[in-house]
């Protein structure tokens, strides 16, 4: 019994600790970017990490995927390795963190959703309503700050949500065959690649003059938030339980917030904190309603609790 509560409190730190990893995230993508770009950033992060990632997967002598899992890595790599960091770098040179962060609150949500109709299950009306209620609440948040109408990187950070949901709930499906940090390592393996010509085609000698808080930015996005927050974040569910660890994802705007305003001096507005924390409660409540899936043996409902 001790030695299980233990490594519950174990489990929790880790997950804390991923989660204050990928909450500085934004942040460090808003400070590296005006110096190296949204490509280098974006997509550089990975090419870096790729060589890290290699080095591990070496040592530890891990079995290579599947021609299947290969296909479920393919959807990984789209999401969490190309797609949510372009898209999130695109817009940081647009929008304040703190907007980022209220738009980024709906990726657990997104993952639920997910990861619901990926396991043939049914979301209840309960689901949707709450799903409706926060993506409202961002609309409204967004167009009220763009005076009126969404604007082009608004819609970047969504695409980067429902992206990196799908991405998530495949990586989720994929880690009980293959390990939960290895999902993440083979994605950037397999990504990384296809990026260095694009990498190498945006870079110019005037980057080696950007000041050492760009550089610590850019080497933490790719080794921190592209790799170790997911051993950290995977691990900590692993010991600590998925279902009580991942509560601790409903800090991650709060902390965007927070980081925003001690480390890039930005205004946080109470209409920022209250929408942040209406679309909080609403992912809260979408998350931990009761779903119906359908056995297809017995052609019967069964009431299940997510």
């Amino acid at each position: 019994m001790r030695t299980c509560r233990i490594k519950e409190k174990i489990g929790l730190l880790l997950g804390f600790v991923g989660v204050i990893c990928f909450s500085l995230t934004l942040p460090a993508t808003s400070t590296a970017v005006p110096y190296f770009g949204a490509t280098i950033v974006g997509l550089g992060r990975a090419v870096i990490a790729a060589f890290i990632v290699a080095i591990v997967l070496l040592v530890r002598k891990e079995r290579l995927p599947t021609a299947r899992q290969f296909k479920s890595l393919i959807i990984v790599s789209f999401g969490a390795v190309l797609g949510f960091p372009l898209l999130t770098s695109w817009a940081m040179t647009r929008l304040p963190v703190s907007h980022g962060a209220v738009e980024l609150a709906l990726l657990p949500l997104a993952t639920a959703g997910f990861a619901l109709f990926r396991a043939g299950e049914r979301p209840s009306f309960k689901f949707w309503l709450s799903s409706v209620i926060g993506a409202i609440a961002v609309i409204i948040y967004a167009s009220f700050l763009g005076l009126g109408q969404l604007h082009m990187a608004d819609l970047a950070l969504l695409a980067a949500v429902v992206i990196l949901g799908l991405s998530y709930a495949e990586g989720g499906q994929l880690a009980k065959e293959l390990g939960s940090w290895q999902v993440i390592a083979w994605a950037i393996l397999m990504a990384a690649p296809f990026f260095i010509v694009p990498v190498i085609s945006q870079f110019s000698l005037e980057m080696l003059h950007a000041p050492l808080t760009a550089w610590v930015s850019l080497l933490y996005l790719a080794v921190v938030s592209q790799f170790l927050a997911y051993v950290a974040w995977y691990g900590g569910m692993a010991l600590g339980g998925i279902a009580r660890v991942s509560q601790i994802q409903y800090l991650q705007p709060f902390l965007m917030i927070l980081f925003a305003a001690l480390f890039l001096n930005e205004s946080i507005s109470w209409f920022t904190i209250v929408v942040a924390m209406i679309v909080v409660i609403s992912v809260i409540v979408g998350k931990n309603t009761t779903i119906t899936k359908k056995d297809a043996k017995t052609a019967r409902i069964n009431i299940i609790k997510e």
